[in-house]
């Protein structure tokens, strides 16, 4: 999950994370207590090329065909669309340790936490939905979001989960 979060909040944020967690780890292992180590992830495979995979993951992630000419973001910047695809969508989801559903739950926490994207927020929500996470589990999830970030970010989350819901029906 810290390795994921990094290209939705950044190297500084991601590493100070994977250093927390070292922390905990180093008291809990001075604890006595030995924690079993997760799986590695398996050997990401070079075909088809890195943009070929990852535009098939974001088409399974989205259920929308990636074609025709790009639009907003990619066609001002046309090189974060590649960036977008050859590392996020292959690189980082190719990568087996965590099912898509578990990465867009981690995904929808940092952009909630981090506030003010609720373009990106929305396109993750959907997804969410995409890859089979209910809408009952999304509501539940903020409540989650409420416990542990605050009412805040749990109410500009769940107003963005609404309209998703809504324009979905």
């Amino acid at each position: 999950m810290l390795v994921h979060l990094y290209a939705y909040c950044g190297f500084p944020r991601s590493i100070r994370g994977l250093q927390t967690f070292m922390e905990v780890l180093d008291e809990r292992k001075a604890k006595g207590i030995n924690d079993e180590m997760g799986a590695e992830a398996s050997p990401i495979q070079d075909e088809p090329n890195k943009y070929e995979r990852g535009k098939e993951n974001l088409e399974k992630l989205t259920g929308v065909i990636q074609t025709g000419p790009q639009t907003g973001y990619a066609a001002f910047a046309p090189v974060i669309e590649i960036f977008l695809k050859e590392h996020l969508f292959a690189d980082i989801f190719d990568r087996d340790v965590l099912t898509f559903a578990e990465r867009e739950l981690v995904t929808i926490a940092v952009i909630s936490s981090i506030g003010s994207a609720d373009p990106m927020l929305r396109s993750h929500l959907n997804i969410c939905l995409n890859v089979g996470l209910t809408p009952e589990q999304l509501q539940q999830f903020i409540g989650i979001i409420k416990s542990t970030l605050g009412k805040k970010e749990a109410k500009a989350a769940q107003e963005v989960l609404d309209e998703v819901l809504e324009n979905r029906d």
